[in-house]
């Protein structure tokens, strides 16, 4: 069964995306920790990050690197950090969570609420800098 990313790649499910090639999609995370987290995914649909081939996985670090540069442009922060969790979506990804301090990449806390407006204007901003 496809993940939740392969239907975004898809089509299938909507998202506010960011930035896409033909091998890697940039989009942002409904339930962000920050205004401008944002996933970076491998349109090839491999389960965990480490298991991706050389290829693919130093092609999605560089992609995600002109993301953050895009992001750290659009988004107020000191730093974009990046998180490689993957128990969320069996499908590789890294989180880009704009940082202020330490704790803003703590997954335990609770998620932002954004409204669709917001989640629209901040892809905008992002993508205008990509």
């Amino acid at each position: 069964m496809a993940s939740i990313f392969t239907k975004i790649i898809n089509g299938e499910i909507p998202a506010y995306k960011i930035a896409e090639d033909e091998n890697y999609l940039a989009f942002l995370d409904i339930f962000p920790l920050a205004k401008g987290h944002t996933l970076v995914i491998p349109k090839v649909e491999v389960d965990r990050y480490f298991d991706l081939d050389d290829t693919t996985i130093s092609g999605l670090t560089i992609f995600a690197k002109k993301v953050a540069i895009a992001i750290e442009k659009a988004i107020p922060c000191n730093r974009v950090g990046v998180a490689v969790i993957g128990l969320e979506v069996p499908h590789a990804h890294v989180h880009l969570i704009p940082l202020n301090n330490i704790s803003d990449i703590d997954f335990s806390q609770p998620k932002l609420k954004l409204s669709q407006q917001e989640l629209i204007a901040i892809a905008d901003a992002i993508k205008v800098n990509f």
